[in-house]
């Protein structure tokens, strides 16, 4: 009996040392790349164990940092090499993970030449589409991430291209692919919203000083952000302080999407009892200048607070007042407008340190900005 129970405990200690660690994918930045002999033309992966450690299947070249094709040079954001997901292409990794925890991967990805890009994520057996219409990245390079709920012991990533252009060589590039735990997040005292810093979220690149984007939910049905939802049609991007400037904490989030992307968390109240929602916008100082107009929504209450951008940080404080028509109401936040960087990528407002607290009688109406 006890070399039984001292079996299972080894078993489970072995078990709990292979699940994979916060970071970087094993060769997540492709730098380990296929043999001379298992390319073709000098790009093209011959084999679909060529890179080590993926799967690759359909067009997959392995791209060098400075690659010119026509006129583009291509460019690789981390390291010197990075993949690219031709027709109808795909790399695999299998993922050693914790049933039923939660998990988020975050990646680097560039559109080349084809106009109207998409990449299929999926973790067996769930999956996800990720547009790439739209360029938030100066560089021409995005970090996205991608949540999900681990149903097996080991599990499939796999990122595919669907596309079928006329030049099969026409195709998103892939780099450092990463991974984080995510935890859900618990109430903390006098805050009825969880994770209201938003310091629980997705893995964040070594020197990607472009952000993560978060998908919005109908992309992706877990979010990389615990305990919030991302409505509509364009992501949010999740920013740290060790690339931007964030008014509490280590992270924040940037509303560049204007009114087709709402950061929203639902939360249990009392109808007929007061609450109190404050809030920090500001801006990220990524040279997003100009008028800004953040918008909160709770119950029937809604609040707009100007914020005037330099571009180069800072923030301000927010308080609305409302009485709860529902035993749940949607705590909502989002951009009045659209905003544009000097170079013409997409910004804007900055939202952080949301807190919700009960009043219980009913106050009299009250919009402050502070």
């Amino acid at each position: 009996m006890r070399s039984a129970v001292l079996l299972l405990l080894v078993f489970a200690a072995a078990h709990a040392a292979a699940v994979v660690t916060d970071g970087l994918l094993p060769n997540g930045n492709f730098e380990l790349g296929p043999a001379k002999s298992e390319l073709v033309n000098g790009t093209v992966v011959k084999g679909g164990k060529a890179i080590p450690k993926w799967e690759t299947s359909g067009f997959v070249e392995y791209i060098e940092s400075g690659h010119k094709q026509g006129d583009m040079l291509l460019v690789v954001p981390q390291g010197a090499y990075a993949v690219r997901l031709g027709n109808d292409a795909s790399i695999l990794q299998r993922i050693p993970v914790a049933r039923g925890s939660y998990y988020a991967i975050t990646f680097s990805a560039a559109r080349t030449c084809a106009q109207a890009e998409r990449l299929n994520v999926s973790v067996s057996p769930e999956s996800g589409v990720l547009p790439m219409q739209t360029i938030y990245g100066s560089n021409g390079w995005d970090s996205y991430a991608w949540a999900f709920k681990a149903k097996l012991d080991v599990v499939d990533l796999v990122i595919h291209n669907p596309g079928v252009e006329e030049d099969p060589a026409c195709g998103p590039l892939i780099d450092a692919v990463a991974i984080r735990t995510l935890y859900p997040p618990t109430l903390s005292k006098g805050n009825m919203l969880k994770n209201g810093g938003f310091e629980e979220g997705p893995y964040f690149l070594p020197n990607a000083s472009w952000g993560v984007l978060v998908p919005p939910n109908i992309e992706d049905d877990h979010s990389p952000l615990p305990a919030w939802m991302i409505m509509s049609s364009k992501a949010v991007k999740y920013v740290d302080a060790a690339h931007f400037k964030v008014p509490e904490g280590a992270r924040a989030v940037e509303l560049v999407g204007g009114k087709e992307s709402a950061l929203v968390q639902e939360v249990r109240t009392v109808p007929g009892w007061a609450y109190r929602l404050s809030f920090a916008v500001g801006d990220s100082a990524d040279g997003c200048k100009g008028s800004m107009v953040a918008e909160a929504y709770a119950a029937r209450s809604t609040l707009k607070v100007p914020y005037e951008s330099n571009g180069a940080g800072g923030y301000k404080r927010a308080v609305l007042d409302f009485v709860a028509v529902r035993d749940r109401t949607r705590v909502v936040f989002q951009s009045a407008f659209y905003h544009m960087k000097a170079d013409g990528t997409l910004c804007g407002p900055v939202i952080d340190d949301a807190k919700l607290v009960g009043l219980r009688k009913k106050p009299a109406a009250r919009r402050l900005m502070l």
